[in-house]
Parts: C-alpha cells; structure tokens; sequence
C-alpha cells in the first residue's frame, strides 16, 4: 500500500504529515459496518447510562453525579497512564476506547451504587 502526504494550501511541512492511502474508499463494506456498530453501541451506552430510574429522586440524581464525578477522574487517570506507558499504539483507538471506557464504568459504578442502597434499606426494613 502506498501512501501519499495530504498538505494544504500554504500549510508548511512540520514533520507530521497527514497519510492516506491510494486506495480509500469511505464506502467500503467494513467501513460502513465499522460506522454503524460504533454508533450502535455508543448510542445504546448513552441509553442505558442516561435514562431515568423508575423512581428518581434527588438521592439517585446525587448518586448519578457522583458516579459521573468518580468515573472522570478514573478514566482520565487511566488514559493518562495509557499514554505515558504505552508505545506503538495508535492514539485514536486508545481515545476511542476512552470514550467508551467511560460510559462502561459509569455504568457500572451507578448499578453497584444503587445495588448498595438498595441492599442497606432491605436490611434497615428487616431490623425495624
């Protein structure tokens, strides 16, 4: 495969050349799939991350947001040691995978905040 250097006009050579392939095509088969799966689940992460509990109230908005809080501060940690300690991999899949990183573990930490509060008020109901 051969590639070729993208410049604009009046834009210098800095080093750090845009490369694409002779061949590129954004209609190939695997791209459109590719498209459509990443879309897929990232609109069904959204989803299920963001919609409304069947009995919201201002515990569970406040539990939303400190789940929301702990999960930036995990997952911008955890790329920034990605980053620093890994070599050879692409910066876009590792930001891609971020994103998606992010909307796993807030999910995960708001199910097991609200599987925790659900467990403490079944065992305050069974000692009154």
């Amino acid at each position: 495969m051969v590639a070729k250097k993208i410049f604009y006009h009046g834009y210098m050579d800095h080093g750090l050349p845009i490369k694409l392939p002779d061949n590129s095509s954004l209609l190939t088969p695997d791209h459109v799939f590719n498209v459509i799966a990443t879309l897929v689940v990232t609109i069904g992460l959204l989803l299920l991350a963001f919609s409304k509990e069947k009995f919201e109230d201002e515990q569970i908005i406040q539990l939303r947001l400190d789940s929301l809080q702990w999960t930036m501060y995990f997952t911008y940690l955890l790329f920034i040691l990605i980053v620093i300690f890994t070599s050879g991999i692409d910066l876009v899949h590792i930001v891609g995978i971020n994103l998606w990183l992010q909307l796993v573990f807030f999910i995960i930490r708001f199910r097991w905040v609200i599987f925790r509060l659900n467990q403490s008020s079944k065992a305050e109901k069974a000692v009154l």
